[in-house]
């Protein structure tokens, strides 16, 4: 059965700017609520399994587990988008990932490893609905501006990311004081945390985006029936483009998340075997974090600046350089392990700003959420993926061994990039 977007109402219509703000002030809210969520499962996710297991083999367990229930999540939160709107698919996937984050914290309390590894699935939501959040802000966004509405979602997420594992050390605390174990203190945050953004969503996001979007378009056609000569204003996808724009946009994501995932996973690990504490570790994946999501602004006006393809390439050349620093970093600098994942958490940002601005530019709006929702599934795979492998590859070798494995295979960006400029 097709959906199709409600009448929207003549004011909205003519004044889609307007709607516009406030739906961006409202992604805003729950970005900064959901930031805090996921930076759980990053901070000390590994770290629980290492501890109820034993062993470091399986420490990528927890990060391949979250970003496979995200792949399921973005599925199912891009077909609920698709057919009823944003608000009921992103309230739907953050209250998701407030269940799995309960279920980690009664996993913890029980000492039971399987079921913190089906918690950790189903925690995997807040993840993907976090991320599905930016092609939100984009929904009602003119061309030319697109990569900065993304951006200004993608901000957002900064605070409650950066806040989020800085309160490893009282939160496990706190949850000592209830009874729980002291590393599932950060899931008491999440668990709230996501529960609020699906709240805000829930309450405020009104009008929905993509709904209003596709009413605006309806009308624009229906004016362009009626008065032909003031045709071709309509603001639509470029379809030649369609196929090889998907791909694209959907290789340069991949690769960037499955290098920056399998070194992001392993880096509290690595920093747990050289002495390091749980607030360093927290303070190196806060700001790794902050560099994933706080230049976005910066990203966005470069992509509708200078072009999807340069930003893209440039994603490639600095997650090798974070690869190489996270290499030779000795285990006992802070500074520099730091440093590298910040430099890993820019890589990202660039190819993820980037590609979405790719997708963005090359989906019809009929099909879009759908297809950006199937998108995502392959991101998370390659995160998982990312994350299964950096555990097994860093107990056969070494974490720079994994490090620099990683910045090699970001390279592979540069000869795609340049292939689809030049048959463009």
């Amino acid at each position: 059965m097709t959906n199709v977007a409600p009448a929207a109402t003549p004011g909205l219509i003519s004044a889609p700017v307007n709607a516009q703000r406030r739906i961006l002030r409202v992604l805003v809210a729950s970005q900064i609520l959901s930031g805090a969520g996921l930076a759980a499962g990053v901070t000390v996710g590994a770290l629980l399994a290492q501890d109820m297991l034993g062993t470091t083999s399986l420490a990528g367990l927890p990060s391949a587990l979250f970003t496979t229930g995200s792949a399921l999540a973005a599925v199912s939160v891009g077909r609920i988008s698709q057919a009823r709107g944003r608000r009921p698919g992103l309230a739907t996937g953050y209250l998701t990932g407030a269940v799995g984050s309960a279920g980690v914290i009664t996993a913890a309390v029980l000492d039971n490893p399987v079921l913190l590894f089906i918690a950790l699935f189903v925690y995997g939501a807040g993840t993907a609905t976090n991320l599905q959040a930016r092609y939100a802000g984009a929904d009602l966004a003119p061309a030319g501006q697109r990569a900065r509405a993304v951006s200004s979602v993608l901000v957002a997420t900064t605070l409650g990311g950066v806040a989020g594992p800085n309160l490893a050390a009282p939160a496990g605390t706190l949850a000592e004081h209830l009874g729980i174990p002291h590393l599932a203190g950060l899931f008491v945050i999440s668990g709230a945390a996501y529960a609020l953004a699906a709240l805000v969503l829930a309450l405020w996001l009104r009008p929905d985006p993509l709904l209003l979007a596709r009413a605006v378009a309806q009308a624009e056609e229906a004016d362009t029936a009626a008065n032909p000569t003031t045709a071709d204003t309509a603001d639509t996808a470029d379809t030649g483009k369609g196929r090889s724009g998907v791909v694209l946009g959907a290789l340069v994501m991949i690769l960037t998340q499955l290098v920056m995932v399998a070194i992001m996973t392993m880096t509290p690990v690595h920093m747990h075997d050289h002495g390091h504490s749980t607030a360093a570790s927290g303070l190196v994946i806060g700001i790794h974090i902050g560099a994933m999501y706080l230049p976005s602004p910066l990203t966005g006006g470069l992509v509708d600046r200078y072009g999807h393809m340069k930003i893209a390439a440039a994603s490639g050349i600095t997650l090798l350089a974070a690869g190489f620093l996270a290499a030779v970093a000795p285990g006992d600098s802070v500074f520099l392990l730091a440093l590298a994942l910040a430099l890993l958490g820019l890589g990202w940002n660039f190819g993820l700003v980037s590609g979405t601005a790719i997708i963005i530019d090359t989906v019809p709006l009929a099909t879009r959420a759908k297809t950006q929702g199937l998108v995502d599934v392959s991101i998370a795979i390659a995160g998982a993926t990312g994350g299964m492998a950096s555990g097994i590859m860093v107990a056969a070798t070494s974490y720079p061994a994994l490090a620099l494995t990683g910045g090699a295979l970001s390279l592979a960006l540069l000869p795609a990039v340049a292939a689809t400029a030049y048959r463009r």
